[in-house]
């Protein structure tokens, strides 16, 4: 099978021979439809990944597909059955096995492109802001990279939760889809004031953090008394620092959220997350977002639209 593979930090390629996996005990084997590219999977390419395995190693973190085989002695969907996971690894490939008791069965109205890049983006933010921020209807929530992957996200749902919704992306294009998904304030990144203008609007009481860098030290600055602050990335590549003697004073709750983490010390959350999410989507209350369909012999390019924060929404991966 067609398979991308790192052979070490900065040194991937796709490759034509890769051998097709066999599932093993609690694994199984799936045809893969699409996947959905994440920021991890740039950072895994990189080798600073948290959770980099060893390689050579196919990345995709998430993916659609459809099950071919079970692994001996494994309970899971029949073969024919469309799921979706988040193996962790794997996906940019043709086949892949994974994990039998993280798939969940796609629903039929689901297209596959939708499907792949849906868990991890949509249930990072719903878990995110209701679980750890507590948002409530009439807070002002404040989202920086408000058209990527995570942070569209956190745009819809944070409007669907009743907060007031203030989007920090790059560009009158992202700002726009910002807006179309349910941002009420609209801030370019590169504002020179953009501490100024979060103070002016009256300061926010929860910031959503897929960023990091100078962006995260102007939204820290704005944080009202009793605030909440969602660290959930570092894009721009810099780990910001926050001064403690003013989260002490301002009362300020610094939340680190790790969707990955919940797999291990508590999926209930996660299960409990991804099937309110299927619910909502089911309603058509949520509207996914995918800005770029690419085969994967273009996967170098996939990434770069990653890298060079080309893309809105979710970029996928189809073979």
């Amino acid at each position: 099978m067609r398979g991308y593979v790192v052979t070490g930090p900065e040194s991937a390629a796709l490759q034509q021979d890769v051998a097709v996996p066999e599932p093993g005990l609690g694994e199984v084997a799936l045809r893969i439809g699409a996947t959905g590219l994440n920021f991890a999977d740039l950072l895994m390419v990189k080798g600073t990944y948290q959770a980099t395995p060893p390689p050579p190693f196919i990345p995709g973190l998430e993916v659609c597909g459809t099950v071919t085989a079970l692994g001996p002695d494994t309970d899971g969907p029949s073969p024919g059955t469309r799921v979706a996971v988040f193996g962790g690894q794997g996906g940019l490939a043709e086949y892949g096995v994974f994990p039998a008791n993280r798939l969940v069965v796609v629903p039929d109205a689901m297209p596959s492109e939708i499907a792949a890049g849906f868990i991890v983006a949509w249930s990072t933010s719903h878990l995110a802001l209701t679980h750890r921020a507590r948002l409530r209807p009439g807070e002002r929530l404040l989202v920086l990279g408000a058209a990527g992957g995570v942070g569209l996200t956190a745009v819809e749902l944070g409007a669907k939760m009743g907060a007031e919704v203030v989007a920090v992306a790059r560009g009158a294009d992202k700002l726009t889809v910002a807006r179309d998904h349910g941002a009420h304030h609209l801030i370019d990144a590169d504002a020179p004031d953009l501490r100024d203008q979060l103070r002016n609007l009256g300061g926010v009481d929860v910031v959503y953090d897929a960023v990091g860098g100078g962006v995260a030290k102007a939204a820290f600055r704005a944080i009202r008394p009793g605030g909440r602050y969602l660290v959930i990335g570092f894009a721009s590549g810099e780990i910001p620092e926050f001064p403690a003697n003013h989260i002490l004073v301002k009362n300020i709750d610094l939340i680190g959220f790790y969707w990955g983490g919940y797999l291990d010390f508590d999926p209930s959350p996660v299960t409990d997350s991804i099937a309110a999410l299927f619910a909502m989507y089911a309603a058509g209350e949520i509207r996914p977002h995918v800005s770029h369909v690419l085969p994967l012999d273009q996967v170098g390019e996939a990434l770069a639209l990653l890298r060079e924060r080309k893309s809105t929404g979710k970029i996928v991966v189809v073979p």
